[in-house]
């Protein structure tokens, strides 16, 4: 349901586009009851910049100039959804611009900004606070490029919130939702960024009074039919390099762990998702909703 016990802040994408952030107090580790650490490297060397928002926090690699993850609290019984976007993106002031993707890597190419954190996740709560939340999402430290073509996989990816929300309706209403891209050596690079090829998402919410969480990763790799030299070759001079369709499955929690060099706390030992020493069976291609496994 939306709040509606305070006028809408209209001012709130101009505050924060002039960079009055210092208020903004992030992901609530304790949002769900049990607490789930927000992710960060667990290597040694890897340096990243904790950036809190509203109802979200992001974890900055200046290295790649991308998140290395995020970290988003959803109320499903408190969102607002006639909330306009205006997409105004913008540089996060409390780091400088030269570590953040900015508009030079979208510009007069196929590759869309692609939310880390969904725009509607953090939207909820008093008006102001709800719009204060939807112009963050508009961060460039919130963005990673994608390729601009929707499809069926880009659908699933896009709804899984949704999806996860109506699954928590029987329960509690709420998820915290874990969201980035995988940052591989081997990524293409393209105008100072090494553009991801994989994304990844683990959900996290109450079920039967227990912890529960789930793993996703959203595959945008070329189509790799010919061998992978030839087929990132395939882009002309200056071009971004070439994506395939997007592709989602479901994955072991502890996969995703492996894949990013991230800590998640509980979440894998509470995945929903029966794991098989089946290479084949390990990773669910997801087809539909109704695919996503959600207990046994």
């Amino acid at each position: 349901m939306n709040a509606i016990d305070t006028p809408p802040d209209r001012t709130a994408g101009a505050e924060a586009a002039q960079g009055s952030l210092a208020d903004r107090t992030g992901y609530d580790e304790s949002f769900l009851g049990a607490v789930v650490p927000l992710p960060l490297p667990t290597a040694a060397g890897i340096e990243t910049v904790v950036l809190p928002y509203t109802h979200f926090t992001v974890v900055l690699r200046p290295d790649r100039r991308l998140a290395a993850s995020t970290a988003v609290c959803i109320d499903g019984e408190r969102l607002m959804e006639d909330v306009p976007r205006d997409d105004a993106w913008v540089f996060d002031p409390r780091v400088p611009e030269a570590q953040q993707a900015g508009n030079d890597i979208y510009r007069d190419n196929s590759l869309d900004r692609g939310h880390l954190v969904r725009r509607l996740d953090p939207v909820w709560g008093v008006a102001g606070e709800a719009h204060r939340a939807n112009a963050d999402t508009f961060h460039f430290t919130n963005a990673a490029p994608q390729q601009d073509v929707f499809n069926q996989g880009k659908e699933l990816w896009q709804g899984l919130e949704n999806h996860l929300l109506d699954h928590a309706a029987r329960f509690d209403r709420k998820l915290s939702v874990f969201t980035g891209p995988v940052l591989h050596e081997s990524d293409p690079p393209y105008r100072g960024i090494q553009v991801p090829l994989r994304f990844w998402k683990v959900a996290a919410f109450v079920q039967s009074g227990r912890l529960a969480s789930t793993g996703y990763i959203l595959d945008q790799s070329p189509d790799l039919s010919r061998d992978r030299e030839r087929a990132m070759a395939g882009a002309g001079p200056g071009d971004p390099p070439p994506l395939g369709p997007f592709r989602t499955f479901q994955v072991p929690v502890a996969d995703i762990v492996e894949l990013t060099g991230l800590g998640f706390g509980p979440l894998p030992a509470a995945d929903l998702m029966p794991v098989t020493r089946a290479p084949a069976d390990r990773w669910k291609r997801l087809e539909s909703f109704e695919d996503v496994v959600l207990g046994s």
